[in-house]
C-alpha cells in the first residue's frame, strides 16, 4: 500500500503511529466516524477518540458534531502549510532563546572557564575528530570566524564549487577585516570559471596535491581524511588540531 511505502516520510509531519493510521484512513474516506476509522486503520476503538481529538488539535482533521461525531480530513497541502508554519515559528523562538543566551553572564562565565581550562592543556592534546560533512563545515565556519590574519584552504576540484558557494558570504566578511584568504585547488577549465565568483575575496592558486585541509592563522587546522568525491557526506570525517603541526603545514603551503 501507498501508506506503508510513505510511512517514514509522513512521520516528518509529527504524527505517531495511531495518528498516522487514522489520518490516512480518513483521507481515503473523506468523512467518517471514529468507529469506522478504527476498523479501517486497525486502531483500538478505546484509543480512536483520543487520537482523533489529538489530530483535531494539530489541525489534521475537523470534527462534525452530531450523533455520532463524524470527522473530515484536512487536505494534505493545507496540513503541510500548517506544519511548516508551526516549525518556522518554533525555530524562530528557539533561535531567539539562543541569541538571548549568548548575552547572558552564564555564557561569559562558561567561556572564561573554557579559556582557563585550555590554558592548562598541553598543545598536543588540543585536537579531536569530527564526523559528517555538515559538522565539518560548521566547525570550519567557526574556525574562519576566529581568523585574525590569514586563512589557507586546500580542496579538490570536485569540492571547490560547493565550498565556494557555502563559504562565499563569510569570505566577504573576512575580506572586510583584511584577512588574507588563499585557496589551493586543481585549476582547469571548470574550476577557473568559478574563481571569478570569489576573486574579489580570495586568491586561488593551482596545486596538484589533492589534500583537503584548512589552516587558520598558522595555529589551528582541520584535515579531512577522505576524498570528497568518494565518500558520502554522512561519513565524511576530519581531524581538528591546534598544534605546531598547523604552523608547519602553513609554512609548507606558502
Amino acid at each position: 500500500m501507498l501508506i506503508l511505502n510513505t510511512n517514514e516520510s509522513l512521520k516528518k509531519l509529527g504524527l505517531n503511529s495511531y495518528e498516522l493510521r487514522l489520518w490516512t484512513a480518513l483521507l481515503s474516506r473523506g468523512v467518517s466516524t471514529a468507529g469506522e476509522l478504527s476498523d479501517i486503520a486497525n486502531v483500538p476503538r478505546s484509543r480512536s477518540y483520543d487520537v482523533l481529538e489529538s489530530l483535531e488539535k494539530k489541525g489534521f482533521v475537523m470534527a462534525k458534531h452530531g450523533k455520532p461525531i463524524r470527522y473530515a480530513a484536512v487536505p494534505p497541502n493545507e496540513v503541510i502549510g500548517k506544519v511548516k508554519k508551526k516549525i518556522q515559528e518554533y525555530a524562530k523562538g528557539e533561535v531567539k532563546k539562543l541569541s538571548d543566551l549568548r548575552n547572558t553572564t552564564i555564557i561569559s562565565e562558561l567561556s572564561t572557564l573554557h579559556t582557563q581550562g585550555v590554558e592548562l592543556v598541553e598543545p598536543a592534546d588540543l585536537s579531536g575528530s569530527l564526523r559528517g560533512r555538515h559538522n565539518l563545515y560548521n566547525h570550519l565556519e567557526y574556525m574562519l570566524k576566529k581568523a585574525e590574519k590569514e586563512v589557507v584552504i586546500s580542496v579538490t576540484e570536485k569540492e571547490f564549487l560547493p565550498m565556494v558557494e557555502y563559504f562565499k558570504p563569510l569570505f566577504g566578511k573576512l575580506k572586510k577585516k583584511n584577512i588574507k584568504i588563499t585557496i589551493l585547488t586543481q585549476l582547469n577549465t571548470q574550476t577557473r570559471k568559478y574563481t571569478e565568483r570569489i576573486k574579489q575575496f580570495t586568491e586561488v592558486n593551482h596545486t596538484d596535491n589533492k589534500a583537503r585541509f584548512c589552516i587558520v592563522d598558522g595555529k589551528e587546522m582541520m584535515f579531512m581524511v577522505f576524498d570528497y568525491a568518494d565518500v558520502h557526506p554522512t561519513y565524511d570525517a576530519g581531524i581538528w588540531a591546534s598544534t605546531q603541526l598547523a604552523r608547519d603545514l602553513a609554512n609548507f603551503s606558502n
